[in-house]
């Protein structure tokens, strides 16, 4: 374990594990429907490159960047939006897919962006759930887990640009943030 984690969370086995039983369900609600997996960076680079692998039906892999965090360890309020799709979602059924869904603001966001766009369906996959920390009423559809409200890194997320390659999810000892 990494000198600045307090503790795991989730291991990597357990995370491959949740990612596959995701990955089983996308695939069954997705089956002739060819989605745009529509990642967000770059939390969700890992989980969404071993999400993918798990998946039995062709799909579209995309990213954006979208953000409401910068180097902070919560949501700021105000969500910045990199569009920057290099594909038409217009009739197309669009999985975001995300790391943290906390505040909600920047996924209420982009799903609105998306279906002002014209796309056929826009869900939610996130790996972590905050529910305790909802501003606004938006709900992924795919969970891998639901967490309290603790600054997780690893596997993707990170403070401060750092600690994403851990291939766990842990929570960062509060003197490293404080």
């Amino acid at each position: 374990m990494h000198q600045d984690i307090e503790r795991v969370s989730y291991s990597e086995e357990t995370i491959a594990q949740r990612v596959a039983e995701l990955g089983v369900r996308v695939s069954a609600d997705y089956r002739d429907r060819d989605p745009i997996l529509l990642g967000i960076l770059k939390g969700s680079f890992i989980f969404l490159a071993d999400l993918a692998r798990t998946l039995h039906i062709p799909c579209e892999i995309q990213f954006m960047k979208a953000s409401s965090y910068g180097s902070g360890t919560s949501s700021s309020g105000t969500v910045n939006l990199t569009p920057g799709l290099t594909v038409e979602v217009s009739g197309r059924h669009v999985l975001i897919v995300e790391d943290i869904l906390d505040s909600g603001r920047t996924l209420e966001l982009l799903t609105a962006h998306l279906e002002t766009l014209g796309a056929a369906s826009v869900e939610i996959c996130v790996l972590l759930d905050k529910i305790e920390r909802r501003e606004v009423p938006i709900a992924a559809k795919y969970i891998g887990f639901t967490c309290p409200s603790e600054f997780y890194v690893g596997y993707g997320l990170d403070y401060a640009e750092r600690y994403r390659h851990l291939p766990y999810i842990g929570v960062l000892k509060p003197e490293i943030y404080s």
